[in-house]
């Protein structure tokens, strides 16, 4: 691999707000390629402090955010790993401290709810790579870190990708989203945000298509979806389709997904829990375009 280098060096803390690590030498190896990325890495994960599936305790995981958010050397925090776990913490988190951090967070799966929170505020985020396993990995992917070092070093961003059945179109607002599950998770609490006339993104793994319904129903009976310019929808694998589906599956969902929104849904948008997955910024204002089969996403931002 190639490894992008960052223009500028960058001081980076690792925190564990949701799951443990499956393998710690594989921690080890992550941190140490953040470095040779042009991070100057500081763990706040400590092994001995792993509780059942969790990266530490409740108290222990809100700690770290914190004193990440705190530590005026931090310019990035990512999160070590998603899973489970940060909507365990929702109550307990400093918002204010994380909104006025000026620090840039960055996550996606479990940590889309951290993405909310601060798009409450109006700050940006990156949904982006996590410690595991996109730093892990035997052969880390070359396109997701040069996606992440290029976002980190510039204020604007782009990304571009096949869509099938993309209409023509050019539409503008703000890019927000993530996992799918987080946030219909969180709809009708003090913690979900949901811009009117933005560019909704979504992915989700594990979910069999009537449960991706499902939750895009809720989003679509809380009027969310209508408010909508447009909807990208990024990985959605790892499901396994039944005999009794009997024809029922991704497509016949997506089918019926467009006959009740009037916005345009777009596919192929390379995000989600895949290996080679482009970096987008919540909360920034993005303009979407599309034509003869290529979307093109722009997003601007100030770090």
């Amino acid at each position: 691999m190639n490894l992008p280098v960052l223009k500028q060096p960058l001081d980076i803390a690792v925190v564990a707000p949701s799951g443990a690590p499956l393998n710690e030498t594989a921690v080890v190896r992550g941190l140490d390629l953040l470095r040779q990325q042009g991070f100057r890495v500081h763990s706040y994960y400590e092994p001995e402090h792993k509780y059942q599936r969790f990266g530490a305790t409740d108290e222990v995981r809100v700690r770290q955010i914190h004193a990440a958010a705190s530590d005026p050397q931090i310019r990035v925090v990512m999160a070590l790993r998603g899973s489970y776990g940060f909507s365990r913490l929702l109550p307990y988190l400093d918002l204010d401290l994380l909104a006025q951090s000026g620090k840039i967070f960055t996550g996606y799966s479990d940590f889309t709810l951290m993405h909310q929170l601060l798009l409450q505020r109006g700050v940006c985020s990156i949904a982006g790579p996590m410690l595991c396993d996109d730093y892990t990995r035997d052969n880390p992917d070359e396109y997701t870190l040069k996606q992440f070092a290029d976002c980190l070093s510039s204020s604007r961003h782009q990304v571009e990708f096949a869509s099938d059945t993309v209409p023509e179109l050019d539409v503008q607002g703000v890019l927000w989203g993530g996992n799918l599950a987080m946030l219909a998770h969180v709809v009708g609490t003090p913690y979900a945000a949901a811009p009117e006339n933005g560019i909704l993104f979504l992915e989700d793994i594990g979910e069999h298509p009537y449960r991706v319904e499902r939750m895009l129903l809720q989003l679509h009976y809380a009027g969310i979806l209508e408010k909508q310019k447009a909807i990208l929808l990024g990985d959605f694998s790892g499901y396994r389709l039944a005999e009794h589906d009997n024809g029922y599956d991704f497509a016949a969902m997506l089918t019926y997904l467009r006959s009740l929104v009037r916005c345009p849904v777009l596919t192929g948008l390379p995000f989600g829990h895949i290996r080679e997955r482009a970096t987008l910024v919540v909360g920034s204002q993005a303009r979407l375009t599309a034509k003869e089969g290529i979307a093109s996403l722009v997003m601007c931002y100030q770090w």
